[in-house]
C-alpha cells in the first residue's frame, strides 16, 4: 500500500510511484463495449462518458487499463476537489 513520506527511500530495492489524488480505476475494453470500473468493482462508466468516449477511440480490439482518474489544476497537480466537481456536473 503506497505511503506519503517526506523523502523516498534510498536504494535499489525500492519502487516509487506519484500519488495522484484521484480515484484508482479500471478501464475494460472488450470489442466496442468500454466500462470504468472503481478499485471496490463499482461500474462509473455513466460519471466518466467523456473517458468512455476517448478510449472507444483506441485502435486496440480489448485492453485493461489501470490507473488513477485525475483532473489536473493550473499548477498542473492533481486537484480531488475538482475531480467531484466534474463528476458530479459532468
Amino acid at each position: 500500500m503506497p505511503t506519503l513520506v517526506d523523502k523516498p527511500p534510498e536504494g535499489d530495492g525500492w519502487i516509487h510511484e506519484v500519488k495522484f489524488d484521484g480515484y484508482r480505476s479500471q478501464i475494460i475494453i472488450d470489442d466496442a463495449d468500454v466500462r470504468i470500473f472503481t478499485r471496490r468493482g463499482l461500474d462509473w462508466s455513466a460519471k466518466y462518458r467523456d473517458l468512455v468516449d476517448a478510449a472507444k477511440g483506441l485502435k486496440v480490439q480489448s485492453a485493461i487499463i489501470d490507473g488513477e482518474i485525475i483532473v489536473a489544476n493550473e499548477a498542473r497537480i492533481s486537484d480531488f476537489a475538482a475531480l467531484r466537481k466534474a463528476i458530479t456536473q459532468r
